[in-house]
């Protein structure tokens, strides 16, 4: 169980409530780079070119729910073996395993964002990328209730 919605200092869950979201999946090394303040994705995928203020983040595990956003505060492009946020080792366990693409765009993202419940999968979990609101997002208790309101 993920606690960060009872830790003192955890940011406040204060996004406009109208504000689009993309929720992404993300298995245990993808969400704690997102913890260290980024998430890559292939330059091919749609998301990349999306219009979105925040990332909602699908855990596979430990917990299999939507328990966490954040505010996107940039985007960048890095290519392979030049510098940027991602290193080779993030390289070799985010994208190596489900692209042979060299180009990444790069989201830098604020603080993650617990959120006050979790998203429960009642589904097959997130597949792509899904959009929402905030609001959207704070009123469904499960995916399938989110599914619903969102757009793939």
């Amino acid at each position: 169980m993920d606690l960060d919605r009872f830790a003192a200092d955890a940011p406040a869950d204060d996004a406009p409530g109208d504000a689009r979201v993309c929720v992404v999946a993300t298995q245990p090394e993808t969400f704690e780079r997102c913890r260290a303040g980024f998430y890559p994705a292939p330059r091919s995928y749609d998301r990349t070119r999306a219009a979105f203020g925040y990332m909602a983040f699908y855990r596979t595990a430990p917990v299999s729910a939507i328990t966490h956003y954040a505010r996107v505060v940039d985007r960048a492009e890095q290519t392979r073996g030049e510098p940027g946020p991602m290193d080779e080792t993030d390289w070799a366990a985010l994208i190596d395993p489900f692209s042979a693409e060299r180009v990444v765009v790069v989201f830098e993202l604020d603080d993650l964002v617990p959120l006050e419940r979790p998203v429960e999968n009642d589904l097959n979990g997130v597949r792509g990328a899904w959009y929402c609101t905030i609001d959207e997002l704070r009123a469904a208790g499960t995916l399938s209730g989110l599914r619903k309101r969102a757009d793939a």
